[in-house]
């Protein structure tokens, strides 16, 4: 008489599974954070960039504008001020979190005209 497989012949197979798939779950969620982490940092980059393109457009000292793009980067960021003519461009870059190469090199920049030369024909 042949012995029919039931349930009880599965039982292995689901830890085995599980065990097989779960590290693959746990990269693909670390992963998700990553991005989401890095992308959160390019936008406070950007808000950045333009805040302090704010502040030099409107005549505050260069130490105000870049305490201003300070205050809205990511920690570690660097500001860079220039001017170019009647336009001001501010440049924030960053390292987003992650280890090693993971961690990359963020940037924004924002350009604004100078306020003393708005309006003049």
């Amino acid at each position: 008489m042949a012995r029919s497989e039931g349930p009880r012949g599965d039982r292995g197979f689901v830890t085995a599974e599980a065990a097989a798939v779960l590290p693959v779950l746990v990269a693909f969620t670390m992963a998700l954070v990553w991005v989401v982490l890095a992308a959160s940092a390019q936008i406070e980059c950007v808000d950045a960039a333009r805040a302090g393109a704010r502040a030099v457009a409107r005549q505050e000292p260069r130490g105000a504008a870049i305490a201003a793009a300070r205050e809205a980067a990511p920690a570690g960021a660097r500001v860079e001020i220039g001017r170019e003519g009647d336009l001001v461009r501010v440049t924030v870059r960053a390292r987003s979190v992650g280890p090693g190469p993971l961690g990359v090199e963020l940037s924004a920049q924002a350009v604004a005209a100078a306020e003393e030369t708005v309006g003049e024909s």
